[in-house]
């Protein structure tokens, strides 16, 4: 079933001010979830709007916070994100950095105290706007093991780097850490298919192909898979992004991340505050003249995409072509959605007295 693209955002914007959030940060919200639908992430769009509704029912998301910054330097900041939504506060923490990019030549936030914020790269785009390099990381629910152990103590942690071209589209690197995320697993249940091996392994930590391997005491895998592919990296990324997000700036980390599902209760004992994001804004022009940068990156997309392909494979891509392309079709075309989701985004409507989306 499709939908268009407005459709879609008015009924994700009155749901969400059904729950209490003001206009502007419900617009918001809808902009950055329906980015990822758009983009082909189909995993962290419209289909969570009921998870973060339930996250709301459970005491555990602040409709109207008060966002603020609480400790600063020219170059840096740290913002408090009172409990709000992952998918305003981000946007908002955001545009910090690039504030203090415009001023300082690079801006960097972490944040505490937020909820799942949608997709990174929404955010990292938002400083291609201003001739800048943008960053985006989050740590998420703990549902990964780290290399050797059956433990679950890492969240999918994405990585988004967005750069700026010239006559080319931008480079926008949109990755988990983990070889997939988790919402791959729930489109994989919704359509009762299996996962490839080296996506997840069971309770006792062995292979695993079911897609409810997870739910089932399970673990996602990192990066690589398993040592002999490299796992260890993707472990180390996802560290990564766990220090930045969190350790940096006083949210929880590790084991103690909140789960993004409602019906999983937080850590009795925290270590910090929320969940973590973390957001890079660097201006090109403070490394070598803008117009000269996106020339020569230019050039590199173009060489890139001239790479010789194995034969029988397809063309090479560089990072964000797909989801460019996608989006593109989908705001002519709609937007497909699996007959659970839309199940579910009815009852949602239903329960909360706003119309389902007429086609």
């Amino acid at each position: 079933m499709q939908f268009e693209f407005t459709q879609l955002e008015q009924f994700t914007k009155k749901v969400l001010t059904k729950i209490g959030c003001p206009e502007t940060d419900a617009a918001t919200a809808a902009k950055v979830l329906l980015a990822a639908d758009l983009r082909g992430v189909d995993s962290h769009g419209v289909a969570r709007l009921s998870g973060y509704v339930r996250l709301w029912e459970a005491g555990r998301i602040n409709v109207k916070p008060k966002i603020r910054i609480t400790h600063e330097t020219p170059s840096t900041a740290v913002v408090d994100g009172d409990a709000g939504l992952g998918l305003v506060v981000a946007p908002f923490a955001m545009q910090v950095a690039i504030d203090k990019a415009k001023t300082a030549g690079t801006g960097w936030v972490s944040v505490k105290n937020s909820n799942h914020y949608g997709i990174a790269g929404i955010h990292a785009m938002e400083a291609l706007k201003q001739d800048m390099v943008g960053i985006s990381l989050t740590n998420a629910s703990p549902l990964v093991s780290p290399t050797f152990s059956k433990e679950r103590l890492l969240g999918t942690n994405p990585i988004s780097v967005a750069i700026p071209a010239g006559k080319q589209p931008p480079f926008v690197l949109d990755m988990a850490t983990t070889t997939a995320a988790n919402g791959k697993l729930e489109i994989l249940q919704r359509k009762q298919q299996e996962a490839p091996f080296g996506w997840i392994q069971d309770k006792d930590g062995k292979p695993s192909q079911s897609p409810f391997a997870v739910k089932e005491g399970g673990a996602l895998l990192p990066l690589g898979g398993d040592r002999e592919h490299g796992s260890h990296k993707g472990y180390g990324l996802g560290s990564v992004v766990d220090i930045f997000s969190a350790v940096l700036s006083g949210a929880n980390y590790g084991p103690w991340v909140p789960p993004f599902v409602a019906f999983l209760e937080p850590h009795p004992h925290p270590v910090g505050e929320g969940l973590g994001h973390f957001f890079g804004a660097m201006r090109v022009d403070a490394f070598r003249p803008a117009e000269e940068f996106k020339d020569h990156m230019d050039n590199w997309i173009k060489r890139f995409r001239e790479a010789e392909p194995v034969t029988g494979q397809e063309k090479v891509l560089i990072p964000g072509d797909p989801e460019r392309e996608l989006e593109t079709e989908r705001r002519q075309h709609g937007i497909p959605l699996l007959e659970p989701v839309v199940n579910d985004l009815k009852d949602l409507g239903e329960r909360l007295g706003v119309d389902w989306v007429r086609k």
